[in-house]
């Protein structure tokens, strides 16, 4: 004996749960670009406070580059230039 199914309405549809996955394109990917790299861009030095400042939190904690659109490789120099500034009492 073969069982019916019950009729939902949702005759080939999904549920919302269904659609939502980590692994789905992004449909708006918005790509800025680096504010340290490209034409007229300032020199990360340890001796540049002022611009090593605005990669820094108010409790002292470098912000990561997804936070601040800055290239891993700018990235990796300016919390190089931040250590230094810190030892060196600049900061």
């Amino acid at each position: 004996m073969v069982k019916k199914r019950k009729n939902t309405g949702k005759k080939g549809r999904q549920s919302n749960f269904a659609k939502l996955s980590i692994f789905q394109p992004q449909k708006y990917k918005f790509k800025r670009n680096c504010p340290l790299s490209g034409k007229g861009a300032p020199i990360i030095d340890y001796k540049n406070i002022r611009l090593l400042k605005k990669y820094v939190s108010e409790n002292g904690k470098i912000l990561p580059s997804r936070i601040t659109s800055v290239s891993q490789k700018k990235q990796r120099e300016l919390s190089l230039s931040i250590k230094r500034a810190r030892n060196l009492a600049l900061i």
